[in-house]
């Protein structure tokens, strides 16, 4: 029994920075297995935040630029964090981090170049998981129901609640999973409108009420029509929300609480529609879980047909990180990391671009 020793590095976009999961996986009785044995958050500075979120008005050379810097970035947070915690360690498998995702153009870049983050940290790395998939014709999103199917499937659905909400659970027989919609994103952009980086733990949506010609703009938003497979990036928050949240006159709790409302309805409805049993349990995860209100809404418009289980904190956080980790083992024992049910590809395939330091 081999048990690789791995750091999963995770940067999602909500921009609350940079997740690092030292795990040990291995496979036993033909089961995934893992321990998480340290973690690490490490915030933006604000001036890498706005760099992130403005890299897709970058020019394709400055683009380029910034894929490798961040690539040193990353390598020199996973030298540190072994450092400080006197990790033994095989490999780093790192998502990046998401500055295009054009899969109806055949399109998806994660930033955070692999090799010059090998030659910073010194480790063979992982990266790049979702370009093959849209070159076989899906998604290339989500792709932490791998995870869910591998690690978590004692529970009937598996929500992640990060800068956008999405969702995996077992349909006829197979994973299947897509993003619904918003989550953290919107709250975040309009706390960060009065200087807030974000609502703690919902106090100030708790105290508004709803703006109906504001919930009834994002209700409406096509995305939601859509059928799955499905994913969205920080493009189509940009063109489509923004618009409707800065042409909204309310106060910011009035708005936090809208938003809120409008999350956790969509949530419910695509939870409620996909429930084949009379009592399911939904393991929630991401940072929007530690929105105490979000959850509480959620957990109303479910009803009792639907249990929230919101677990350990270092799940909660890490959850992405550690799922990223598997995904770097099962690229290098050969076995499948994404899942066609989940993305709509071709096929599915074993993803992921090894690199080597030099």
């Amino acid at each position: 029994m081999k048990k690789y020793k791995i750091i999963g590095l995770m940067s999602g976009t909500s921009l609350d920075g940079l997740d690092l999961a030292y795990c040990h996986i291995w496979e036993e009785n033909s089961m995934w297995n893992f321990k998480i044995i340290a973690t690490k958050s490490v915030s933006y500075t604000a001036e890498m935040e706005e760099k992130l979120k403005n890299s897709i008005f970058l020019s394709a050379s400055d683009l380029l630029k910034f894929n490798n810097s961040y690539g040193e970035w990353l390598g020199t947070e996973a030298k540190v964090f072994i450092s400080e915690n006197n990790l033994e360690v095989d490999y780093i498998a790192s998502h990046g981090h998401t500055t295009h995702h054009q899969p109806q153009n055949g399109l998806t870049f994660q930033i955070g170049s692999g090799q010059h983050l090998a030659n910073e940290v010194g480790l063979p790395v992982l990266c790049d998981f979702r370009t093959n998939d849209v070159a076989l014709g899906g998604q290339g999103a989500p792709l932490v129901p791998i995870g869910d199917q591998l690690f978590f499937n004692d529970y009937d659905f598996c929500l992640n609640l990060g800068g956008i909400s999405n969702i995996s659970f077992d349909f006829h027989g197979k994973r299947i999973a897509y993003d619904i919609g918003l989550a953290n994103m919107g709250l975040n952009y309009i706390t960060k409108k009065e200087g807030l980086n974000f609502d703690d733990a919902g106090k100030l949506a708790r105290k508004g009420i709803p703006n109906q010609t504001m919930l009834s703009a994002l209700n409406k938003l096509a995305f939601y029509e859509l059928p799955f497979p499905k994913s969205i990036g920080f493009e189509w928050f940009v063109n489509e929300v923004i618009p409707i949240i800065d042409a909204t006159e309310d106060t910011l709790e009035n708005l936090l609480h809208t938003m809120v409302l409008h999350v956790s309805t969509k949530i419910a409805e695509e939870v409620l529609q996909n429930t084949i049993k009379p009592e399911n349990e939904l393991l929630a995860t991401g940072g929007g879980v530690l929105n105490t209100f979000l959850i509480e809404m959620l957990q109303e418009k479910l009803g009792n047909s639907v249990h929230v289980v919101v677990p350990t904190q270092q799940i909660i956080e890490f959850k992405e990180a550690l799922v990223f980790a598997l995904m770097g083992v099962l690229r290098l024992t050969k076995n499948i990391n994404v899942l066609a049910s989940v993305t709509g590809a071709k096929r599915n395939s074993s993803s992921g671009v090894i690199y080597l330091p030099s």
